[in-house]
């Protein structure tokens, strides 16, 4: 009995403990990792988001880059981070929908991972540079059926949405294009404004402030309706291309068996963040479009899009090499 009474107020102390804690949260800084490099689209949308959570919760959140492998690097990361909340990641589209449908990974998107709150989403766009003598996606298939393989497109890596898009591009129209992966949007997206590549599929969010200064041409949105932040371009489809619809999604998750009450407040605090008109409008400048959902909601969303992407690639035929 005198042991059993132990081990009730050892495990009554621990809970205790756990309760205080979560009540205090947070108590430090917290770190949110992105799994690209500084630069890119997913590193402008963090450092919009971490520096409106600060004033919130009035604690820093420092944005940590882990870039590499896709985004498997990062993730990993933060699935053996401590379960305690200080540790986030914004993940998107690839680290937990698109890597799990092409490659085996040593993380379970689902099971590993706790949905904070959902951030936006941004439309993919079809851009080329301006050498290139088309300024639509139909002008482009007829450059690239005259000429086969002697365009390149540049995408953010083997797997990645840009990868995705341009492959799904080629399958619907028949054409075939050089593919050159980098290691990241940045470096992507600088070599197609230098003309070393041709044509990208970034995300508005990514190609916005180029297409704006007029260093880029968009010609078409790989989605199922134009962009609110670009009603002038039309989407793919109402060009006859069918079957290239890319929404590039973010969203913060936290490691499993964060407690949910942190997961709550953390929740009612990035809902509150986007519901800043300020904020809206700087993630709108660049090309996101905000979306709030619940936990539950955006876990599930998740669910979906592994399914869809599974599908994609069997039969696009597409790989991660």
């Amino acid at each position: 009995m005198q042991k059993i009474r132990l081990l009730g107020a050892v495990a009554l102390a621990a809970s205790l403990a756990c309760a205080n804690a979560v009540a205090a949260y947070p108590e430090k800084s917290i770190s949110l990792v992105v799994p690209t490099a500084a630069g890119g689209a997913n590193d402008a949308m963090a450092r919009v988001i971490g520096q409106a959570m600060s004033a919130i919760l009035k604690q820093p959140v420092i944005v940590d880059n882990k870039a590499g492998a896709n985004g498997a690097i990062a993730s990993e990361f933060v699935m053996r981070a401590a379960p305690d909340g200080y540790t986030l990641m914004l993940g998107y589209i690839a680290t937990h929908a698109m890597n799990p449908a092409l490659q085996k990974l040593r993380y379970d998107p689902v099971k590993d991972f706790e949905p904070v709150a959902m951030v936006g989403s941004s439309a993919t766009v079809m851009v080329v540079h301006p050498s290139v003598k088309a300024n639509n996606a139909k002008e482009v298939v007829a450059i690239l059926k005259a000429a086969p393989d002697k365009t390149s497109y540049a995408s953010a890596g083997n797997g990645t949405a840009p990868h995705f898009a341009a492959e799904m591009f080629k399958l619907s129209t028949g054409t075939s294009m050089l593919h050159v992966p980098y290691k990241g949007s940045a470096p992507a997206i600088n070599d197609t404004l230098g003309g070393q590549t041709q044509v990208m599929f970034p995300s508005l969010f990514t190609a916005m402030p180029y297409v704006k200064a007029g260093k880029l041409k968009a010609v078409g949105v790989a989605g199922a309706k134009r962009s609110a932040l670009m009603p002038d371009v039309p989407t793919l489809q109402e060009q006859g291309i069918a079957d290239v619809d890319v929404s590039q999604w973010y969203g913060i998750f936290a490691p499993a068996k964060t407690p949910k009450p942190v997961i709550e407040q953390l929740n009612k605090v990035l809902n509150e963040v986007l519901a800043d008109k300020s904020v809206v409008k700087r993630l709108e400048d660049h090309g996101a479009e905000v979306s709030i959902m619940s936990t539950d909601q955006m876990r599930a969303y998740v669910a979906q899009e592994q399914v869809k992407w599974k599908k994609v690639v069997q039969a696009a035929k597409i790989t991660a090499d």
